[in-house]
């Protein structure tokens, strides 16, 4: 078996602490690159994206531009209906602006 890597080994386990915890809420999983910022509302019970946003033809990639996505996922998931989620960061570290997308989808109105 191959050994994976510190990133790929992150991941795994933040996956696994949240299907323990989850309790049938949606996911809200984050992707970060060096340019862009990726957030998406899953809903593993139907297997469906509910609503996504990401800082692709905007401008600014740091923590305003995070802070923006956060917000606007944040709205459209209060419009589809969700408003409890759990918080999927993947393999990222919780600062910068990960936690800067966490914090506006916060105040946005979501509840994790």
């Amino acid at each position: 078996m191959a050994k994976l890597s510190l990133f790929a080994r992150r991941a795994r386990r933040v996956r696994t602490a949240l299907k323990a915890r989850s309790g049938g809420r949606a996911r809200l999983s984050v992707h970060r690159t060096g340019r862009h910022i990726y957030a998406q509302l899953i809903d593993d019970a139907q297997g469906h994206t509910v609503a996504a946003a990401n800082t692709l033809g905007a401008k600014g990639t740091d923590i305003d531009a995070a802070t923006r996505v956060g917000k606007e996922l944040a709205e459209a998931a209060k419009n589809a209906g969700y408003t409890s989620v759990v918080f999927d960061r993947g393999g990222f570290l919780y600062h910068g602006r990960v936690k800067a997308l966490a914090e506006a989808a916060r105040e946005g109105g979501l509840e994790f």
